[in-house]
């Protein structure tokens, strides 16, 4: 790769959450089926997963084994050496017992690797020519065509990359249109509601934004 080329910007279309699928099967009549794929993306072993995992390679009974994973301290991102540091049981096991300090270190090692692959929630790409020009495919037996390259790697091999993203807001928006012409007999056309509504904004400045997209966290309802 050519350190440096500039990556493709990513483009983000908000569509239904239900429909997300409809969407993704136009794209693939439109421009083929060899030519537009999902992206893979990789799940990784944090410290509790890679702990079972490796208690179980080795044969270790699983009880024992469940009881050391419990003692690492369920925080993002902690790491088997961070648990060692800060859990003085652990620390004290892990001294004592051959065969926990075995477990630990295989499993410290093994941290942050691949564990399985699946689909990345949004991201599809799109190639001028057929995708197998561009990068390797792979496919689940139950699954649609993917990228082997997650999504990091097909930005910097300069590829298009479109983010078809199904938000449930507009579902909820969608399903509320309808339902008010099912139910009230009133047809409203979404398109034509005001940007500039007063009392939308009044609403807005006491912080009452749930059920609106991107002001709904605490954060953002606190700087309304």
């Amino acid at each position: 790769l050519n350190p440096e080329r500039v990556s493709m910007p990513d483009i983000d279309v908000d569509i239904c959450y239900e429909r997300r699928g409809e969407v993704i099967d136009y794209v693939v009549r439109k421009y083929g089926v060899d030519h537009v794929s999902q992206i893979i993306t990789f799940g990784t072993m944090a410290a509790r997963a890679a702990i079972k995992d490796v208690g179980r390679a080795l044969n270790m009974p699983y009880g024992e084994v469940d009881k050391i994973a419990k003692m690492v301290p369920p925080e993002l991102h902690i790491t088997i050496e961070k648990a060692l540091n800060t859990t003085p049981e652990l620390k004290e096991i892990y001294e004592h017992d051959e065969g926990v300090r075995k477990l630990l270190d295989t499993a410290a090692a093994l941290e942050g690797m691949p564990r399985h692959a699946s689909i990345h929630a949004a991201g599809v790409v799109i190639t001028k020519e057929p995708l197998t020009h561009y990068l390797p495919l792979y496919k689940a037996s139950d699954g649609p065509v993917t990228t082997q390259f997650p999504m990091g790697t097909v930005e910097e091999l300069g590829l298009l990359k479109m983010d078809l993203l199904g938000l449930r807001t507009l579902t909820v928006i969608n399903d509320a249109v309808r339902m008010l012409e099912e139910n009230e007999g009133i047809k409203l056309d979404i398109e034509s509601i005001p940007i500039d509504d007063p009392a939308t904004y009044e609403m807005l400045s006491r912080g009452e934004s749930i059920g609106v997209f991107q002001l709904e966290s605490s954060g953002m309802r606190a700087i309304l």
